[in-house]
């Protein structure tokens, strides 16, 4: 991550984007990373504004999905330092949400680039939801495709079979008598 966060990239930010619950969403402590604020700071500032933040905004990762995703992201264990609670998770509407309760300068731009980061996403899957569908189409052709010339290919096989029948001698060797 560059030192200056104000100018820190899409892809850098698309890369601290989970999906979890199906919902694309973003670790409390990466975001605290981005705002420039410690994680238990951030999640006291959320407490203490608790009711702008509904479940469909921020919920709080079970054991579980947080194994998984350490073991994604390689996150290292409590007893070496690492975190001692399950973190929450935001969503985007969470996610801008944060922007009316951390209001410093770093927030609000870094803020501005998660929700360009939001935005850029639906269009990429909005644009290319077409040619998924092409994709699938063309799939589902091929695999039609590929049956009826299974179809014809046992059909020579089985004529190339009967000419063979018809067309071996009936004995091989000599005959003594």
């Amino acid at each position: 991550m560059p030192n200056d966060l104000t100018n820190i990239s899409l892809i850098e930010i698309k890369n601290l984007i989970y999906v979890i619950r199906g919902q694309k969403v973003m670790l409390d402590s990466d975001l605290a990373m981005l705002y420039g604020v410690l994680t238990k700071n951030l999640n006291k500032a959320v407490k203490r504004n608790i009711q702008r933040f509904p479940n469909d905004f921020m919920f709080q990762l079970t054991k579980n999905e947080y194994d998984n995703l350490k073991f994604q992201i390689g996150t290292s264990n409590a007893k070496w330092g690492g975190r001692r609670t399950l973190p929450f998770v935001f969503t985007e509407q969470g996610i801008s949400m944060l922007s009316s309760v951390l209001q410093s300068e770093q927030a609000i731009a870094i803020n501005i680039q998660i929700m360009r980061t939001f935005v850029k996403m639906k269009q990429f899957a909005i644009e290319n939801k077409e040619l998924a569908q092409r994709l699938t189409e063309l799939g589902h052709y091929f695999i039609q495709y590929a049956k009826d010339n299974n179809a014809e290919i046992d059909r020579i096989n089985e004529a190339i079979n009967l000419l063979l029948d018809r067309t071996k001698p009936a004995s091989i060797g000599f005959r003594t008598e």
